[in-house]
């Protein structure tokens, strides 16, 4: 990670350029503890990203709650929460990133809209129920949860914040004397035992939250925190405006003895079943200028006397998330369609950021050979048996497999037969090691100029490796970059901070080309490239709002072929292949709440675009097209697969419920064919003749214990095998001819 400097006592003087692999873009909030950033990765997911402030960055006890935050989050993270995306609590700042989810909190929706109607809180009981019924099935009490750390998502309420959560088997303790929580929505046990509080403490707090939901207060009122927690100990509830049919559950959800509440499941089965989530009945509106975020900064340290004070009632202004300062209201995608991952059939490979660990390629496949066998090895030098996360993320190229893993920059593994050829370490060892640290979750290598591409874990230095050895042919300082790396093809190019390109061979480290592309300053274009023709910058166009500048530009001649302004905020998901300057380019369009609701293709040939409307806009994770460009497929956070059609066949032509809530970049493949890997180490196939669901492999979780994927690495599809990464360091392969027999 590179330095972050703290120049001065401004704020913003502190604010650093990059966090790990993502550049920092704008300010979601600030508050005691660090500040909220913007960011995006390069495979095109929006992400809110926490920062710590560098003055508790140094406080030894900071950094071992964060530490359990980052733990905590990682072992909820699913349908529930907000999925973490990456996290560096080791840095010199330490951060954490997760995937950005529209909607309001709770808290926010009804200081703007008023209580919710009847239906509504019976519904978000539902979802709360469900929630906690996950967190603690992963070992984790909450002990925050509030009108603030709940959004109101689409698809149901997210449970958000784990700031002060405790897993069950964790050695950190509350100290003694520190009261850890906001009064109003605390246990009696936390006043009282804070060293004894379990799973019955969130179940507490969600009684007064749905109390606080459906009545605009809490069960137990008053300005003094001490009086508050006096009542929670020693009082009866003030339920006066719930509903009548769940009155009887809030109490005994809501008693002083933790033994005698209802457990999730006994909360879940004494509820009607609630009806589909399709937003909530009445949405909160976004004051122009602000941005909703689901990542709260704490604004005050956990366990100062300030603490409790801060957040003495509902209404406080510390418990909502930080205000967003005013500017120009950013428009983005939610987990925007990847842009530089998507992989196109046919092709021989995909631009992406160096570094990217979720960024896959492939080459045109081939038919495995009748006697092949699927084999499973692992990149680093014995899969992690103690719960360590240490995924491999891979690339193709001539007949071998190249990835790298944590405490490894790159091993060459046989397609074959899975046998490592070589391996060659990263020099700081990985996170369960002695010495340096690694920085974060390992990049992809990237084979160009018959070369293998790494950039080192603080995305400062990229090395080309003999493909045959894995030894070092030339080695290029690219830290003035900032992770502005990508690849294209044979070329490397490398984007300064005021826009000006360098292009280099990838096989020789010359400079071939050095110019601007006469885009905005501080435009920041997201570049793409799709096999072959030309490399897509996409950014936004200048001061207008909405619109989005494209232009197509040969990476081996810096020439622009073609360039266009298009209305909306666009992503790059895929280009047809095979078809030169002039293939149909494929992109994706937001509504004003940032759900993708449009599918756009323009043939540059014809200079036409063909906008195709969603006719229920989706909260997007990842999109890719199809080679021949008549269809862009769509991952929804809720696991919703969704095909539209752009050509002859416009409009959705099937969608499949997979399930999968915390996945891959899609992966496009020749055969009608969609690939992408779960959390917990499957890999799926999915037919896009009917989108129907042709196969899947086992978990491959076992060995990592309650280990996930910090970023999921999507499978590599070639030579008629697809590859996939399990958390625990291992990559397998199995034939792409039937996927119904995997195991």
């Amino acid at each position: 990670m590179p330095p972050l400097r703290n120049a001065g006592r401004d704020p913003e003087a502190e604010d650093p350029g990059y966090a790990g692999r993502y550049r920092l873009e704008g300010r979601l909030g600030s508050g005691g503890m660090g500040v909220v950033h913007l960011a995006r990765s390069s495979s095109g997911m929006r992400l809110a990203v926490k920062v710590v402030h560098a003055e508790y960055a140094e406080d030894p006890e900071f950094r071992a709650r964060f530490r359990q935050e980052v733990a905590a989050a990682r072992r909820v993270s699913g349908a529930f929460t907000a999925p973490v995306v990456d996290a560096d609590p080791d840095a010199e700042r330490p951060w954490m990133a997760t995937l950005y989810i529209p909607g309001p909190t709770l808290s926010e929706r009804v200081k703007r809209n008023g209580p919710l109607g009847p239906a509504e809180v019976r519904r978000l009981a539902a979802g709360l129920a469900e929630a906690l019924r996950d967190i603690h099935r992963a070992g984790v009490v909450h002990r925050d949860l509030k009108p603030s750390n709940v959004l109101l998502a689409e698809d149901g309420p997210k449970v958000i914040d784990f700031g002060i959560s405790r897993p069950y088997d964790s050695e950190l303790r509350t100290e003694t004397g520190k009261l850890i929580g906001t009064p109003p929505f605390m246990a009696p046990e936390q006043f009282q035992r804070p060293r004894e509080v379990g799973p019955a403490a969130d179940v507490f707090a969600l009684a007064s939250l749905l109390v606080h939901a459906a009545t605009g207060r809490g069960p137990f009122e008053s300005e003094s925190p001490y009086i508050v927690a006096y009542q929670v100990v020693h009082t009866e509830p003030d339920l006066t405006g719930v509903p009548a049919d769940l009155v009887p559950l809030i109490q005994d959800c809501l008693a002083k003895d933790p033994e005698q509440r209802p457990t999730p499941d006994a909360i879940m089965a004494r509820l009607p079943r609630a009806p589909q989530y399709g937003g909530w009945l009445v949405e909160a509106p976004v004051p122009d200028g602000s941005v909703p975020t689901h990542v709260r900064v704490p604004h005050a340290r956990e366990g100062s006397p300030s603490a409790p004070s801060s957040s003495s009632s509902p209404s406080s202004p510390a418990s909502p998330a930080a205000p967003v300062p005013r500017r120009r209201r950013m428009s983005w995608l939610v987990a925007a369609g990847v842009v530089t991952a998507a992989l196109i059939a046919g092709g021989t490979w995909v631009l992406s950021r160096s570094g990217e660990a979720d960024r896959p390629l492939q080459t045109r496949p081939t038919v495995a050979s009748a006697d092949w066998r699927p084999w499973e090895t692992s990149v680093p030098e014995g899969a992690a048996g103690d719960g360590t996360v240490r995924a491999g993320s891979c690339a193709y190229g001539g007949g071998a497999l190249y990835c790298s893993a944590r405490g490894v920059q790159a091993a060459r593994i046989d397609a074959a037969d899975g046998k490592v050829a070589w391996r060659r370490s990263d020099g700081a060892g990985d996170r369960t090691g002695t010495g340096t640290q690694s920085s974060g979750p390992a990049a992809a290598p990237v084979v160009s100029g018959g070369l293998v591409h790494v950039l080192s874990g603080d995305g400062g230095r990229l090395s080309a490796l003999d493909p045959a050895t894995g030894e070092p042919r030339w080695t290029r300082d690219v830290s003035a970059y900032r992770g502005r790396v990508y690849h294209a093809g044979d070329t490397v190019l490398l984007v300064a901070a005021d826009g000006t390109v360098t292009a280099v061979d990838g096989g020789t480290n010359r400079q071939r080309w050095r110019h601007g592309l006469g885009l905005p300053e501080r435009a920041k274009p997201v570049f793409s490239f799709y096999g072959q023709g030309p490399v897509y910058a996409v950014a936004p166009a200048g001061q207008g709002r909405h619109r989005t500048r494209i232009l197509a530009v040969d990476p081996a001649r810096g020439t622009t072929l073609w360039e266009r302004t298009a209305d909306g905020d666009l992503t790059a998901v895929g280009a047809a292949a095979g078809a030169g300057t002039d293939g149909a380019l494929l992109l994706t369009a937001p509504d004003k709440d940032n759900r993708v609701a449009a599918v756009v293709r323009y043939d540059p040939g014809a200079r036409r675009e063909t906008r195709v409307p969603l006719a229920t806009p989706l909260n997007v994770a990842s999109a890719a097209a199809d080679a021949r460009g008549d269809a862009v497929y769509l991952l929804s956070t809720d696991g919703g697969l969704t095909a539209v059609g752009t050509a002859e066949r416009r409009g959705q032509l099937w969608r499949l419920d997979t399930s999968v809530a915390n996945a891959s970049a899609l992966v496009a493949a020749e055969g009608d064919r969609v690939y992408f890997s779960a959390a917990d180490g499957r890999l799926l196939a999915v037919g896009t003749a009917k989108g129907t669901l042709l196969g899947q492999t086992s978990p491959r979780l076992t060995r990592a214990g309650r280990g996930y994927l910090d970023l999921l690495p999507a499978p590599v599809a070639a030579d008629g095998r697809v590859f996939g990464a399990a958390p625990d360091g291992t990559v397998f392969a199995v034939s792409a001819r039937d996927p119904a027999r995997w195991r």
